[in-house]
């Protein structure tokens, strides 16, 4: 929960910085992989952290549009050295940069995917544990000029529960900072 609360500090900094944004030369060309971990926490509830990959190639709406893969787990945070329920989000998404050339860009993104919930005890058997995803996503993203990118969001569980017509620890509303490394930068295709 406490990495989340870099999302405050870096909207507040990125706003200030859209302001004042000025043009940047255009990056490669090339496809581009960027891979790194993302943290997650639905807002009243658990920190969830995991890896993130995404992947856009120039064909990609001019590299505006992102495809990627994350898996995020509260294993990796609440639920770490605690009893808290184990649960894990494995998420496909779209993710479309606007504003290409400027250092902290405004991102879209749709999640769809599927959420498990271990409740460790079969005394719970009985409860929902399974469902599927789907969430947008709005914030912005941090893209200087080295193969780092910092994005923070909000986004919106479409599907969620309340224990009996769905997991009860699948809130709606939650944040994430993903820090992801440029791993695969190829020459203009």
């Amino acid at each position: 929960m406490k990495a989340n609360y870099l999302l405050i500090p870096l909207l507040a900094w990125a706003t200030l910085s859209i302001t004042t944004a000025q043009n940047r030369p255009a990056r490669s060309t090339g496809a581009v992989l960027d891979l790194g971990i993302r943290l997650q926490n639905s807002v009243n509830l658990y920190a969830e952290n995991g890896i993130t990959a995404q992947y856009t190639h120039p064909k990609l709406a001019s590299k505006r549009l992102y495809i990627g893969l994350s898996y995020v787990t509260s294993r990796l945070g609440t639920a770490l050295n605690s009893n808290a329920i184990k649960q894990d989000n494995f998420l496909a998404s779209a993710s479309y940069y606007f504003r290409p050339n400027w250092l902290v860009r405004p991102v879209a993104r749709v999640n769809v995917g599927y959420f498990a919930a271990d409740y460790g005890s079969s005394l719970f058997d009985v409860l929902p544990k399974t469902s599927l995803l789907a969430s947008p996503e709005f914030g912005l993203c941090y893209c200087p000029n080295f193969p780092l990118k910092i994005n923070a969001s909000i986004g919106y569980n479409v599907i969620t529960g309340d224990g009996l017509t769905g997991p009860g620890t699948l809130y709606p509303v939650f944040i994430q900072t993903s820090v992801t490394w440029n791993i695969l930068k190829s020459a203009k295709n």
